[in-house]
C-alpha cells in the first residue's frame, strides 16, 4: 500500500508540474500577443517602452557587475596575509588564487581543482590570450620534485602550449626549484616570499610590456 500511495504521489506531482508549465506557457503566449496588439495600435509608446526596458535591463547588468567587483575587492583584501592563508583549505586556496587572476584581467577562469583535474587546478585565458595552467599547493611543508615533475607531464600532454604556473603558500626544495627552472619551457613560480606581493598586486603573471626606445633628435639609422 505504502508503495502504490508513493507512485500516487509522484505521479500527482508531476501531473502538477505539467499543468503549471502548460499555464505558463499559454500565460506567455497571450502576454506576447498583448503587447504585440499594443506595439502595432501604439508604435511611438511602445518604442519608448522597449528603449526604457532595454536601459533598466543594461542598467541592472551593470550595477551586478559593480558589486560583483567590490566583492572580489574585499575578499582579497581580506586574505592577503599569509597567516590567514595559511588557515585556508586546499579548494579555498584555489579560489584566492583564481580571484586574484580575474582580477588581473585574466579571462575564462576556470576552477579545476577536482578528482581527474588532469594535475591542473585552474585553467585561463591571459590579457594577451596566453592560455595558462596552474597549479595551487597549499603547503605547510615544501613541495618536492615529484609534485613539479607531475605538474611538467601534465603540461607537455593534456595541458600542451599553456604557460605553467605553480603558486604555493609554501617553499619549493632546491631540487624542484631547479626542475621547475631549467624545463624545456620553465614554470612561473609564485611561493611564499612572492605570494603576499602577488597577492596585493605588486606582482604580476602576465609579462610587462617594455615600451619600445623613444628617438632621440640626431640619431642616424644604421645603412
Amino acid at each position: 500500500m505504502a508503495k502504490r500511495h508513493g507512485r500516487r504521489r509522484k505521479r500527482s506531482k508531476s501531473s502538477t508540474r505539467e499543468q503549471l508549465l502548460l499555464l505558463g506557457l499559454v500565460g506567455a503566449a497571450i502576454a506576447v500577443a498583448l503587447m504585440a496588439k499594443f506595439a502595432m495600435a501604439n508604435p511611438a509608446q511602445a518604442v519608448g517602452i522597449a528603449v526604457l526596458l532595454i536601459a533598466v535591463f543594461c542598467g541592472a547588468i551593470f550595477l551586478r557587475y559593480r558589486v560583483i567587483q567590490a566583492h572580489r575587492r574585499q575578499f582579497l583584501a581580506a586574505n592577503t596575509e599569509l597567516a590567514k592563508v595559511d588557515l585556508m583549505t586546499g579548494s579555498q586556496f584555489e579560489h584566492l588564487v583564481a580571484e586574484r587572476m580575474i582580477a588581473e584581467g585574466f579571462r575564462r577562469v576556470r576552477e579545476r581543482g577536482r578528482a581527474g583535474d588532469g594535475g591542473v587546478d585552474i585553467t585561463a585565458v591571459a590579457p594577451g590570450g596566453t592560455p595558462y595552467a596552474v597549479q595551487c599547493k597549499r603547503y605547510s611543508r615544501t613541495v618536492g620534485a615529484p609534485e613539479v615533475r607531475n605538474f611538467l607531464g601534465a603540461l607537455a600532454n593534456t595541458f600542451a602550449g599553456h604557460t605553467g604556473v605553480l603558486v604555493t603558500s609554501g617553499r619549493l626544495t632546491r631540487q624542484a626549484r631547479t626542475e621547475a627552472l631549467t624545463a624545456r619551457q620553465p614554470l612561473l613560480l609564485i611561493e611564499r616570499d612572492l605570494l603576499a606581493d602577488w597577492l596585493t598586486g605588486r606582482t604580476t603573471l602576465t609579462p610587462q610590456r617594455v615600451p619600445p626606445p623613444m628617438a632621440v633628435e640626431g640619431d642616424e639609422l644604421a645603412g
